[in-house]
């Protein structure tokens, strides 16, 4: 359990007039991923918007980098908090209407944020959870993403080449909506509480947050094709120590976060309208009976 005097050790927020988006940055000692990232955000972004960066340790010089600049509010924190706190505290500071989660290894390309108002308009109402569309460097099965190499890491990176082609592959808009970049109304978040922090320091708190979602009614789910981001791939997450989220989710929900992304959210699908309550078959049933009773002893 942490303790909330040292959450947050030093704090700054910068004034932005009228911003449309808060952007959540959550950074644990990616200083030149972060760099990228913020960059991408300032030169690709159309509209006025709050970057708010949460550091979490920030011994690699982020601390001192974010510091310099002018034009970004952080928090941060001297210990890796992760990523549920690390939001929730960026939340703090968030004047926007639209909270946008992007994690610190990824680049965005422009248009990103035209394509996501365009859709927040359309929608007409703030019951949505959109994501943009990933274009990654190698395979991993996500059919969410678009597989693209432009480099595997902040030295190899072709930014020139993406910014040629990031439009080339066509990619159309898509079911299940979970992971970021993604972006919700304030109310929205509010109302189901942010990111949840049993889920510490953060695996399986993507799917947690669409589920608690879901359960308050919300039925549109949907990954923007045309809204486009470079991601190098887990470059925090694969340094983190791997919680017990996979039995959190079924001890909290009665299910895998397989069976939710896949039968409830269908996540990778082609998009065809809001979400409706799925029919579970009988099988997964059974296995989701056996993987809750097997989570009561882990």
């Amino acid at each position: 359990m942490h303790d909330q005097n040292f959450l947050i050790r030093e704090s700054r927020s910068v004034f932005i007039d009228t911003p449309l988006f808060s952007i959540f940055i959550p950074s644990w000692n990616n200083l030149p991923y972060l760099k990228l990232c913020i960059d991408s955000v300032r030169k690709h972004t159309a509209f006025p918007c709050q970057i708010i960066v949460h550091i979490n340790e920030g011994k690699d010089g982020t601390l001192d980098w974010v510091r310099s600049q002018a034009d970004l509010s952080f928090t941060f924190s001297d210990e890796n908090i992760g990523i549920c706190y690390a939001l929730n505290q960026c939340r703090t500071l968030a004047v926007a209407d639209y909270l946008v989660y992007l994690n610190d290894d990824m680049y965005v390309c422009p248009g990103w944020d035209q394509h996501l108002f365009s859709e927040i308009k359309s929608i007409g109402h703030d019951a949505f959870f959109l994501s943009s569309t990933a274009i990654e460097p190698l395979p991993t099965g996500n059919d969410c993403v678009i597989v693209e190499n432009f480099g595997e890491d902040s030295d190899s990176f072709l930014e020139e080449s993406l910014l040629k082609k990031f439009q080339d592959v066509k990619k159309n808009d898509w079911h299940g909506a979970t992971w970021p970049p993604n972006i919700v109304h304030r109310k929205t978040w509010d109302l189901v509480g942010g990111y949840s922090i049993e889920f510490s320091p953060g695996l399986y708190s993507d799917p947690d947050f669409s589920m608690k979602l879901w359960t308050a009614g919300l039925r549109l789910f949907k990954g923007i094709g045309a809204s486009r981001v470079y991601h190098f791939g887990g470059k925090s997450t694969i340094r983190m120590v791997r919680n017990r989220g996979y039995y959190t989710f079924i001890s909290k929900w009665g299910m895998t976060a397989r069976t939710f992304t896949k039968i409830f959210l269908r996540r990778g699908e082609p998009f065809n309208g809001a979400l409706s309550e799925p029919l579970i078959p009988f099988s997964v049933r059974m296995k989701n009976l056996f993987k809750r009773l097997l989570a009561a002893f882990k």
